[in-house]
């Protein structure tokens, strides 16, 4: 791959996030208002701070919010309804933490169990990404997982959560999620990202959308008109 990556579409393809559960409603409102300034394609907010998010409005900003966040050991019930909140609180994204027991295991029949459920909850349009923890898991997992979600109706898979002592996004987990779902999903690389070198890397495995906190402004200025190489 040798694709110029602009600036702009960049930072289209960030989902600008602020997930830690002691922001108040101040800082959500105002990391939204960054976002618009930014110009990133998404927001990414917990669920209970939806309703801080309505500058987003008419703007063209999509809103992500999470599921089962960051455990996955939430009933798939459970996060069934929480999806189904998210979306009546005005998300159009929803990012759901699977059960890392069942995808360590690698139990197909879990994964898609409880992905299925979700997605009966949030169909199209809304979009659908599942998490799957790539620091917990070596390539056969990995691979198990995004077919899993590829199976069970997911538009992307995501890396990680971000939240636990193993390896976030890297290039080799994003390279092989790619390879198993082509072009039928996304792919969203999340954890850990804060420099744009290691975005443009990330880009070049296979990613086509980044989870990105406090770094995105500093990793877009260092943007311009890149090359995420071969």
């Amino acid at each position: 791959m040798n694709e110029t990556i602009t600036r702009d579409r960049l930072a289209a393809m960030i989902d600008y996030t602020l997930d830690t559960p002691w922001a108040s409603i101040t800082e959500v409102r105002a990391h939204v208002s960054e976002a618009l300034e930014l110009g990133v394609g998404q927001v990414c907010v917990t669920p209970s701070m939806l309703h801080a998010t309505s500058a987003a409005d008419g703007f063209g900003l999509r809103v992500v919010s999470v599921c089962g966040f960051p455990s996955g050991k939430h009933h798939q019930l459970i996060k069934a309804a929480e999806a189904r909140l998210a979306v009546e609180s005005g998300a159009d994204e929803v990012d759901v933490v699977i059960d890392p027991a069942a995808v360590r295991a690698g139990d197909t029949n879990r994964m898609i169990g409880e992905i299925v459920a979700i997605r009966e909850a949030v169909p199209a349009p809304v979009t659908l990404k599942v998490i799957i923890e790539t620091g917990l898991l070596d390539e056969a997992g990995i691979r198990t997982a995004a077919r899993a979600a590829r199976t069970a109706g997911a538009n992307y898979v995501r890396t990680s959560t971000g939240w636990f002592d193993c390896p976030g996004a890297t290039p080799e987990a994003v390279r092989i999620i790619a390879t198993e779902v082509g072009r039928e999903l996304g792919v969203e690389a999340a954890g850990g990202i804060v420099t744009i070198d290691q975005a443009l890397e990330l880009i070049a495995a296979g990613a086509t959308r980044l989870s990105v906190g406090g770094e995105t402004a500093q990793i877009l200025d260092a943007a311009g008109d890149a090359h995420p190489g071969d």
